[in-house]
């Protein structure tokens, strides 16, 4: 198939990239390259299968022909990281929302299966463990620019469902907490990669707060094939799926597993999430999904252990010094 992925320059879209060449099919990537790099994806330049469009979903001009010559797309494209939607929400929520919208009015005028990725970031402050896709959500207040990027994600779930009864083939994924190779401590997978190149440095390993805030940490090649699953599988269409591991790792933990694999001998220490985030800041204490939807109607279940996963990354970042 000819495959649109917008995003595909970035950590989770570049490893779907390949996956996808491996697989046999033609690949177009629109990236504006704001949080992707050339370098996730250049071993792909020389292929006669792999194209690389530098642009936004926010332009329509440019996004239209793309979309019209695809069989698929994977929208993926989105601004990430706490940090940067703290610092900058009102692009969070132009690239998110109205980019969304740019993805699914078009696939809609073409008539293009569309697989939008979401985040287990629309559960919020639910306390409802483990998070059902059906579940409730709770979103924190407007006035705390760290809960713009869940509200943003849970509209463009909305618009993609509003697509879907109108007959698009439409699948939504909910992504927790991925990490692994390429992995950006500006985006997915920022803690573990933050954490991992403190530990390298033998700078301090800086947990935010008492540290017994719960994350399942999921390995990329797991995240991808679930992401595939959901995009080829007839029958997930209209639905919305948690793509992760459902065990739990308090981010304490994490840092002192990191240390070890990494043989640091790294200070490990807390400091409050207002001196990295500023003082209207909150967080969920606890993200945990119900994978039951995933493992019946996908037959996906995530299989990489975090120290099987977390080797392979620390790998990565010792290979490029």
């Amino acid at each position: 198939m000819q495959i649109l992925v917008t995003g595909g320059a970035g950590f989770i879209g570049s490893h779907l990239v390949d996956r996808l060449l491996d697989e046999g099919h033609r690949v177009t990537v629109l990236d504006d390259l704001s949080t992707g790099t050339v370098d996730n994806i250049a071993h792909h330049l020389g292929s006669d299968r792999f194209r690389l469009v530098v642009g936004s979903i926010l332009d329509r001009a440019t996004l239209e022909p793309l979309v019209q010559q695809a069989d698929q797309i994977y929208h993926l494209a989105a601004l990430v990281g706490v940090k940067r939607v703290v610092d900058d929400p009102l692009t969070g929520i132009l690239t998110n929302v109205q980019g969304t919208e740019n993805v699914l009015a078009l696939a809609y005028k073409y008539w293009v299966p569309v697989l939008i990725a979401s985040s287990s970031e629309v559960y919020g402050k639910s306390v409802d463990l483990p998070f059902r896709e059906d579940g409730e959500i709770v979103l924190g207040p407007t006035t705390v620019p760290r809960w713009s990027y869940a509200h943003s994600k849970a509209l463009d779930e909305h618009l993609a469902l509003a697509y879907a009864r109108k007959g698009l083939p439409v699948v939504i994924v909910r992504y927790f907490n991925a990490y692994g190779p390429r992995t950006d401590p500006r985006g997915y997978g920022s803690v573990v990669a933050r954490f991992i190149a403190q530990a390298l440095r033998g700078d301090p390993i800086t947990v935010y707060d008492d540290g017994q805030q719960t994350r399942c940490f999921t390995y990329v090649a797991d995240t991808v094939w679930g992401t595939i699953l959901a995009a080829q599988t007839p029958k997930a269409q209209g639905q919305v799926f948690n793509i992760g591991r459902d065990q739990e790792t308090s981010i304490l933990e994490l840092a002192r597993l990191v240390r070890r694999m990494t043989g640091s001998t790294s200070e490990i220490v807390h400091i409050p999430y207002r001196d990295a985030y500023g003082p209207n800041f909150e967080e969920s204490r606890r993200r945990v999904p119900d994978t039951r939807r995933a493992r019946e109607v996908l037959g996906f279940q995530a299989g990489t252990s975090l120290e099987d996963g977390l080797k392979a990354t620390i790998a990565w970042f010792q290979e490029r010094g």
